[in-house]
């Protein structure tokens, strides 16, 4: 079973990635299950990229395929394992690389109905891939519809100001300007303060854009 998203945000604080590693280390270390053992320690290998040890995060990906290969089969751990590389790839300028993994992960998730995780694969594509990102935003979208969990809900934020800032930078200030105003609305319904609070910089500097002398 996976882990609780939850439980997860508890032990992130994405502003500092030093720290979370050390819960998560921690936390790897006292679990008893094989399968949320492996989850964590992709955790652990996410914390590392965030801190630029890409070399140090792949080997422990590695460590998490080999260790334990019935809890790597799992497909929870597969689409996680798969995730992190994606990032890793991302992050190192292999967009190529990373849209392979993030197109493994949406699998594996897709397989097992983590519909949490594969919006994640899916929004991680539209960053990956800025030519199919409409698309997969609008896959991801579409996958929220009818869904009451508040924090799968969340999605919506970060979906639309992905897309909101794809716009800015294609020329189109209107349509950024609606699509920040939706991630505004999904940050004050589900999200964080932190959220609400990038959605109207954003939104404010769409709409500078937008009435801008020569627009």
């Amino acid at each position: 079973m996976a882990i609780a998203q939850d439980r997860l945000d508890e032990l992130w604080d994405f502003s500092d990635a030093q720290a979370s590693e050390s819960r998560l280390r921690r936390a790897a270390d006292e679990e008893t299950d094989a399968e949320a053992r492996a989850e964590l320690q992709t955790q652990v290998a996410r914390a590392l990229g965030l801190q630029g040890r890409f070399a140090d995060a792949d080997a422990l990906l590695d460590t998490v395929s080999s260790e334990d290969p019935a809890a790597s089969a799992v497909p929870v751990v597969r689409a996680r394992v798969a995730l992190e590389r994606g990032r890793l790839r991302n992050s190192g300028g292999d967009a190529a690389g990373a849209v392979a993994l993030f197109h493994e992960a949406a699998a594996a998730a897709a397989s097992a109905r983590l519909l949490f995780l594969r919006i994640d694969a899916l929004h991680m594509l539209a960053i990956a891939d800025p030519a199919g990102g409409a698309r997969y935003t609008d896959e991801a979208l579409a996958l929220l519809d009818g869904i009451s969990d508040r924090r799968t809900l969340r999605w919506r934020v970060s979906l639309h100001n992905n897309r909101g800032w794809a716009l800015r930078d294609a020329g189109d200030a209107a349509g950024a300007v609606a699509e920040f105003e939706r991630a505004k609305d999904a940050a004050t319904r589900w999200g964080m303060r932190q959220q609400v609070e990038w959605a109207e910089e954003a939104l404010a500097e769409a709409r500078a854009a937008l009435d801008a002398p020569g627009h």
